[in-house]
């Protein structure tokens, strides 16, 4: 098998790397200090802050659409939709990024927040009951 020299990155981990350079084909092998592998982004201090900030991007953009083109914010309509379009990006593989900083779980939660406020009817209520009257849980559990 052939290598795209211009698509290989060399990632280097631990403080006691000795940071070599690697050439393949005559070509030296760009450092990178992100890569993102099977939708998951891998930063080099192997934190998952990176993934739940571009995470909570997908996700918030997600919910943007959502706000402007449904007219009929039903229950069942946005529930359905939520589930299959926003949630399924946070919870994309959490056995290998799970957060562990209290910053990155409460970025995550807040899309889940913005979601609950969608619903005219349950906008003043606290965050718990909003979750219990959509059937939800929050996203730690």
């Amino acid at each position: 098998m052939e290598f795209n020299v211009g698509k290989c990155g060399v990632m280097h981990l631990g403080r006691g790397n000795g940071q070599r350079r690697y050439v393949l084909d005559g070509q030296e092998i760009q450092r990178v200090s992100e890569q993102k592998d099977l939708g998951v982004l891998i930063a080099d201090n192997l934190k998952p802050s990176a993934h739940c900030v571009t995470v909570y991007k997908q996700a918030s953009r997600v919910l943007a659409m959502m706000q402007r083109t449904i007219i009929y914010k039903k229950k069942v309509i946005l529930l359905s939709l939520y589930k299959t379009l926003a949630r399924p990006l946070v919870e994309y593989c959490t056995a290998a990024w799970s957060p562990c900083y209290q910053k990155d779980k409460i970025l995550l939660e807040r899309i889940q927040h913005r979601f609950a406020r969608m619903f005219p009817e349950l906008k003043f209520l606290p965050y718990e009951e909003r979750l219990v009257k959509l059937g939800l849980w929050t996203l730690e559990a």
